[in-house]
């Protein structure tokens, strides 16, 4: 357990930033393997003339795609300047975004650790990624919140057992000291300007005039497989093994393999799309993780999404929609809202 003082030196590192040292370059097969990840079909992330159609250059990335390049970009300050941890356990992310991602987009990674705040003696720690494109503009900001996790909360023989499943250059519970030379850096100058094209391209989403208010999306099935789980970690990069070996994940305390919380996030998105028509329509994408999806070895995992149309505003014909998700009949968000633009 971290003490009183070992707090107060990580919450004096709030603001710590920096930018990833490389840029990441959109492809289009990359895209199409995310889709294929989170069962995304929507024409708009695998057919180049459907993605046209719609307005859009190129294949539209799914709205969960940037956990990649964030992955990668945040692992120096999970290991560097969050440090006293064994583990982590996400529980909310919001993702905002300025314009949808497209295949030939150059993004650069801003990391920055936003806030740290206690609740029920737990550390809430939030990391924000900015994501700036080739033209200097800000196209997705993403805010992602985890607990931490300490060495006596978990089996002493998680290290051991994870040292000897992990592929050969990735080492997940590599936490160094918060050592005394520790030197804080922090944001120069102002933040580049938000893209403004999700408030001023014309969206090819249902149209308002037909939507009222508790209108609901049709309840959607979504198998997961462990098979599924392993390609979802290897696609964005997660490769905890909570997700893929059942021994892990009991070390770690929880009852069985678990799907990855941005999985379900990036499947409940990929309904909303579905539904509302086009994924470009979503400017606002929040979450708040109530329970894990259980996914085990003698079956498939099913998470059950839902929805309602939670408001309506003419003036922007714009609204706000509630997802909801179950796996075995337990919530696992335990709230979700989208914020989409109507034609």
């Amino acid at each position: 357990m971290m003490t009183s003082s070992e707090n107060t030196a990580l919450a004096e590192r709030v603001g710590h930033y920096y930018v990833a040292d490389h840029t990441y370059q959109v492809g289009r097969e990359k895209v199409r393997e995310y889709a294929r990840a989170v069962q995304d079909y929507h024409p708009a992330h695998w057919d180049e003339e459907a993605a046209r159609g719609l307005g859009y250059s190129g294949l539209v990335a799914p709205l969960t795609f940037t956990s990649i390049p964030a992955m990668a970009a945040n692992q120096k300050l999970m290991q560097e300047v969050v440090v006293g941890y064994e583990t982590y356990v996400q529980t909310e992310q919001v993702f905002e975004q300025h314009r949808p991602i497209v295949v030939g987009d150059v993004l650069t990674t801003d990391v920055e650790l936003s806030s740290i705040r206690q609740i029920a003696g737990k550390e809430m720690i939030t990391i924000t990624n900015t994501f700036v494109d080739q033209h200097g503009e800000t196209v997705h900001t993403m805010h992602t919140t985890v607990v931490g996790v300490s060495a006596d909360e978990v089996d002493p023989g998680i290290k051991d057992a994870v040292g000897k499943l992990m592929m050969h250059d990735v080492d997940i519970l590599s936490v160094e000291d918060a050592a005394a030379d520790y030197v804080k850096t922090v944001r120069e100058g102002e933040a580049p300007a938000r893209s403004t094209a999700v408030a001023t391209r014309t969206v090819g989403s249902r149209n308002f005039d037909e939507l009222t208010k508790g209108d609901t999306l049709p309840e959607h099935h979504t198998g997961l497989s462990r098979g599924d789980l392993v390609n979802y970690a290897g696609v964005s990069g997660d490769a905890n093994p909570i997700h893929w070996d059942e021994a892990c994940a009991k070390l770690a305390g929880l009852p069985d393999v678990i799907a990855h919380g941005m999985l379900t996030m990036g499947l409940g998105a990929g309904v909303v799309s579905d539904w509302s028509g086009d994924p470009g329509a979503v400017s606002r994408y929040s979450v708040r993780l109530s329970a894990p999806a259980i996914v085990p070895a003698d079956g498939r995992g099913d998470v059950v999404y839902g929805g309602r149309v939670k408001s309506l505003d003419p003036q922007t014909r714009s609204g706000v929609v509630i997802l909801t998700a179950k796996s075995n009949d337990k919530k696992i968000f335990g709230m979700a809202t989208l914020d989409l633009r109507f034609s």
